[in-house]
Parts: C-alpha cells; structure tokens; sequence
C-alpha cells in the first residue's frame, strides 16, 4: 500500500512516513512543488492533502492526477501528526 502526502510541515517529513510505516504504508511526501509534480505522484493507494499548507496548484495538480488513476483523496484542514493517523486508522476503522 502507498500514500502520497500533498502539503504539511517540512519539518515533519521523517515523522508522516514513520506513521506510515506504521501502518503499512510507503509514503512519498511533498510539501513544496517539485519540477514535473504531476508525474512524481505515481500511482499510490491514497492521497492526503493537507489543505492549510498547500498551495492551489499543488492541490488541484494532485486531485487531476488522483481523479485520472482512480484513487481516493482525503482532505485534512491540519497537517498534525494526529490528523494523519486518524486518517490512515479510518481506511481500516473508525477514528474517533
């Protein structure tokens, strides 16, 4: 299973792939627009977007391509560690 994070906190890279390790995930994750964004996404499982730290071409690059591969994107408001693992435990239950 993958994950592509779209946005956060640079600081927290090395922390949102632990929690995806965690639960089984290989995440790449972008918070600043890399050269050929859209082609760097590949095809994961799941995209998060963390809308509060994301620019408007980052997200909508994102969407259009997750939209084009047929994967599911989640929205977050925060980029908190505890946003992502409410999001990675909902794909398997209920967060609470």
């Amino acid at each position: 299973m993958s994950v592509v994070i779209v946005g956060g906190n640079d600081c927290m890279v090395c922390q949102y792939k632990n929690i995806c390790k965690k639960y089984s995930y290989k995440a790449k994750v972008f918070t600043q627009v890399p050269s050929d964004f859209k082609s760097k996404i590949g095809s994961p499982d799941l995209v998060v977007l963390f809308t509060s730290t994301v620019s408007h071409s980052m997200v909508r690059c994102a969407v259009k391509e997750a939209q084009r591969k047929n994967v599911e994107v989640v929205r977050s408001h925060t980029s908190s560690s505890n946003a992502l693992k409410c999001i990675l435990e909902s794909r398997t239950e209920r967060c609470e």
